[in-house]
């Protein structure tokens, strides 16, 4: 990801009061150390239970097309792309891979046969459902023993995370 200074620069020109404040919170340091680690834990751990899985063929990124892709709606090249906030090039590429390592098929339109849609093949269903496993036993894991009042504290810090990020794409 490319982080773009100048809005961070902007960001802090307007906000430095409320900046210097929640850098002043004990806490500030353990939550960004958390959110890297965190993030960091999560790629390794799907990388290595890729390579021990029958899916070993796969690389996390490629995993990741796979999800964007999804399993329950046909998307277009430009839909994907879009939503990966990469190049229709870039994403063909990795499409062609896929397609090679029958996790993806390319399926014409019907009515436009110029219109070529994506969707996943049984074997890149099988994967999602995996995937999707996984992410379930995480966020099970962390709304285990909480209540409704600190999952719903959390949900929003996600939520300010989420429209953080949001900026940046």
């Amino acid at each position: 990801m490319i982080l773009n200074y100048s809005l961070i620069v902007k960001r802090f020109d307007y906000q430095t009061n409320w900046m210097v404040m929640v850098n002043m919170r004990p806490d500030f340091e353990r939550i960004n150390d958390l959110l890297v680690e965190v993030f960091n834990d999560i790629l390794v751990i799907e990388e290595s239970e890729l390579r021990k899985s029958r899916f070993n063929d796969l690389t996390i990124t490629e995993m990741h097309t796979l999800e964007a892709i999804g399993m329950y709606r046909k998307k277009t090249t430009s839909e994907v792309a879009k939503e990966l906030s990469i190049t229709v090039g870039t994403l063909t590429t990795a499409v062609n891979r896929l397609v090679k390592k029958d996790y993806v098929e390319r399926i014409r339109s019907e009515d436009d046969r110029r219109v070529v849609k994506l969707s996943l093949t049984k074997k890149g269903k099988l994967l999602y459902r995996v995937h999707q496993s996984f992410h379930r036993q995480m966020i099970e894991a962390i709304l285990v023993d909480m209540e409704k009042d600190e999952a719903a504290a959390l949900l929003k810090a996600l939520g300010n995370l989420h429209h953080f990020l949001q900026e940046y794409k």
